[in-house]
């Protein structure tokens, strides 16, 4: 049985005879490591540079997702289906496209962009304790700052997801076994959607948002906190971003190891996949990418079972949540 510590770069999986990639960081420095991973794959340079940047960062900006999103996330390309099943175990989401005006469906959300728009305006509306959240000039600065530029076809597709969030509509499923809770809702109570003549000046965009009063409310119970910084490093890698926050939410509340076998992943996180072989082989990168902005994560990967969680820190400090 083969078994590599997947948040380091392993001498056999990875090619780098030293120990973890944030050990590498602090002894080293940047440059030594970059050096060294630049022998090696683009994903450990990428990897190298992510994680310097969360070492690096003071400010401990915390950004908001509902823990839900941990075990039941949204899907990672354009999907032609109406309704899109996610099953997290004890929790099942369904989400069904809204219509427009003409009564067409305006589609699923999916993607990094439809993630970073989700948590902005959860983000803002635990911070400002409010349900209203604008989606103009406040949600440009905040994606710029995460590294998307919006202009052109990046501000088109904003446009496009918001749209698709603002309109579709949510089933939740819980079970504890003896019982099944299900809550109906939306992302979105209340939007406001201005005519443009010119849907590529950003400065006309000035959306307005009312969350949905049971999805605020929830989230308002049930905030995950997570770094900023981290976000930014993975914002345009949808399945990093879903790991990261798996992973936030997982582990600090682990009280002993426990191993998810690969077949169980996939379920979490592929399961557009037809063959456990390819899932294997394509989880791996978006796997780094998410340790390498969780430096407290401690994660052990086993080729043939799957991976093993051990109890680690969360990624923001509980003195640093918001309202703590």
């Amino acid at each position: 049985m083969r078994r590599v510590q997947i948040d380091s770069f392993h001498p056999v999986a990875d090619g780098l005879p030293m120990g973890k990639i944030h050990s590498l960081l602090e002894l080293h420095g940047l440059e030594e490591t970059r050096r060294q991973a630049s022998l090696e794959s683009k994903i450990q340079r990428y990897c190298v540079d992510a994680a310097h940047e969360v070492m690096a960062d003071e400010a401990m900006s915390i950004g908001i997702t509902h823990s839900g999103f941990a075990m039941a996330a949204l899907p990672h390309k354009r999907t032609a289906e109406t309704v899109w099943e996610r099953d997290g175990g004890n929790i099942k989401l369904l989400i069904e496209s809204g219509l427009d005006k003409n009564k067409n469906a305006v589609g699923i959300p999916y993607g990094s962009m439809a993630r970073m728009i989700l948590l902005y305006l959860q983000t803002q509306a635990v911070k400002t304790k409010s349900r209203e959240v604008e989606l103009g000039a406040s949600m440009n600065a905040w994606l710029k700052a995460m590294g998307i530029a919006v202009g052109g076809n990046t501000y088109n597709a904003v446009r496009d997801q918001a749209k698709r969030i603002s309109r579709c509509r949510l089933t939740f499923f819980r079970s504890n076994g003896r019982e099944e809770l299900v809550s109906n809702g939306a992302f979105i109570r209340d939007a406001i959607f201005p005519i443009d003549n010119d849907a590529n000046q950003p400065s006309l965009w000035r959306e307005v948002v009312r969350l949905d009063e049971s999805f605020y409310e929830s989230l308002i119970d049930h905030p995950l906190p997570l770094r900023e910084v981290a976000i930014r490093q993975i914002s345009s890698k949808s399945k990093a971003i879903d790991i990261y926050i798996w992973l936030a939410y997982r582990l600090h509340i682990l009280k002993d190891p426990i191993n998810i076998s690969w077949a169980a992943l996939r379920g979490q996180f592929g399961s557009e996949y037809s063959q456990l072989r390819g899932f294997k082989r394509d989880i791996i990168a978006p796997l780094k990418l998410a340790l390498s902005v969780y430096p407290e994560a401690h994660v052990e990967v086993d080729q043939e079972t799957g991976i093993l969680l051990y109890p680690s820190p969360p990624p923001v400090p509980e003195k640093r949540m918001i309202g703590r």
